[in-house]
Formats: C-alpha cells, sequence, structure tokens
C-alpha cells in the first residue's frame, strides 16, 4: 500500500473540560492526528471518511466527542503533517502554540490557517475494521481558506509535493 499515493490531512477535535459543571476543573484541550486515510464517501447528504489506529488518542476521543474537523494540508505545511504524526510526542497543547488555527464555529476544533481546504464534521456511524476505526462523518461546513499551492501527499513512506 505504500505505493499509493494519498493527500495528507490534520484531523482535530476539541476535548471537553472533565467537569464542565466545576469552574475549577482543568479546560479542554486541542487533539490532533495527521491522516493520510481521508476520502470523501457521498455528495449527498455530504459525507467523508478518515481511518483511525484503535485505541489511538483520536480514536478515543471520537467515540466520546462527535464533532472533529479536518485541514487539508498544503505542500508548505510538511512540518504540521510531520509534528502531529510523531510517537512519543509533547503534548497537543504545545504542537498547536505556534500553528496559526481558527476554531470552527460548528466543531469548536482548530482548523489550519492556510489548508488548502477545511471541513467541520458530526460523526455518522463507526465501522470496526481490524486495527482500526472507521469513522464517517457528515459535514457540517466546508471552507477554501488558502487556494495557494499544492497538496500534501504521502507515497513510499515520505511526504512529497506533486510534479
Amino acid at each position: 500500500m505504500s505505493r499509493l499515493a494519498a493527500g495528507v490531512v490534520l484531523v482535530t477535535a476539541h476535548e471537553p473540560p472533565l467537569d464542565p459543571d466545576d469552574p475549577d476543573a482543568p479546560g479542554g484541550e486541542d487533539v490532533g492526528m495527521t491522516a493520510t486515510a481521508f476520502l470523501s464517501v457521498s455528495l449527498d447528504p455530504p459525507l467523508v471518511m478518515v481511518s483511525l489506529r484503535e485505541g489511538s488518542r483520536m480514536d478515543d476521543l471520537l467515540a466520546e466527542q462527535p464533532l472533529w474537523a479536518v485541514s487539508v494540508l498544503a505542500e508548505s505545511q510538511r512540518h504540521i503533517a510531520g509534528r502531529f504524526a510523531m510517537k512519543g510526542r509533547i503534548s497537543d497543547r504545545l504542537l498547536f502554540e505556534d500553528i496559526p488555527y481558527a476554531r470552527g464555529e460548528k466543531s469548536g476544533a482548530p482548523l489550519v490557517g492556510g489548508a488548502l481546504a477545511t471541513l467541520e464534521c458530526r460523526t455518522e456511524q463507526t465501522v470496526p475494521a481490524g486495527d482500526h476505526t472507521l469513522v464517517i462523518g457528515r459535514v457540517l461546513t466546508a471552507g477554501v481558506p488558502s487556494a495557494d499551492g499544492g497538496p500534501l501527499t504521502y507515497f513510499r513512506g515520505k511526504y512529497r509535493q506533486l510534479g
């Protein structure tokens, strides 16, 4: 499957506070994950799908939080893809610290500035598939914040540019 080129996206969600009724409880946290297994499923209704490693932080979060977002990364955003794909990485709070983003109106999740496209989604269905969970989401909002540059792709184990 390394011979199949794929687009690269950042999937994000906002983890709600542990106890929303307690003003002294820690606030919610933004979570992000690089994904290459992302695709359009349907135009009517608008549905997309992302494949998450079973037991990953994003898999666990989306089992509880139905709202999430996707930023389709541009070729100039390789550093973002690499940062959120690291194993044993630092906290997500620090990973988002110097990345420009806007908070989605529907999901509350970060939408990366300079992305080729952004989507906000609500989970419609999850399907266990081997060691992954397929999450199918209804697209709530879609935007094209940047038309500059080409897409970031992943092929034969490396991030690449078209052309």
